[in-house]
């Protein structure tokens, strides 16, 4: 019984990082389609919210995890995921700063 604990974590991690690699893969959504009815701003505040919610149910799984009902592997899993969330949101904000400085550096 102590061997199928060890494996079945292993393939749960396995298969966390797995799902994970498939979602950074593809984005949710298609910046580079013509935007049907919405606009940047809709876009960005829907992006920000879903940053938001993978946070709290990150933080919803870890204290599942101090409470002894969540597994190590869904917590570190959540916490990859919110980290994804975080770390795509700073590149957005990074490439926005920069076409805003590109803009204000046009001539006149």
């Amino acid at each position: 019984m102590t061997i199928s604990t060890p494996f079945n974590a292993a393939t749960n991690a396995y298969n966390s990082a797995s799902r994970l690699m498939n979602q950074a893969a593809k984005p949710n959504t298609d910046l580079t389609a013509k935007a049907s009815g919405g606009n940047f701003a809709d876009i960005l505040a829907q992006n920000v919210q879903g940053v938001v919610d993978q946070g709290k149910a990150s933080d919803a799984m870890a204290m599942d995890m101090v409470s002894g009902k969540a597994n190590v592997v869904d917590m570190v899993t959540a916490l990859t995921e919110t980290e994804m969330a975080i770390e795509s949101m700073v590149t957005l904000r990074d490439r926005v700063i920069t076409a805003y400085e590109e803009i204000m550096r046009m001539p006149i």
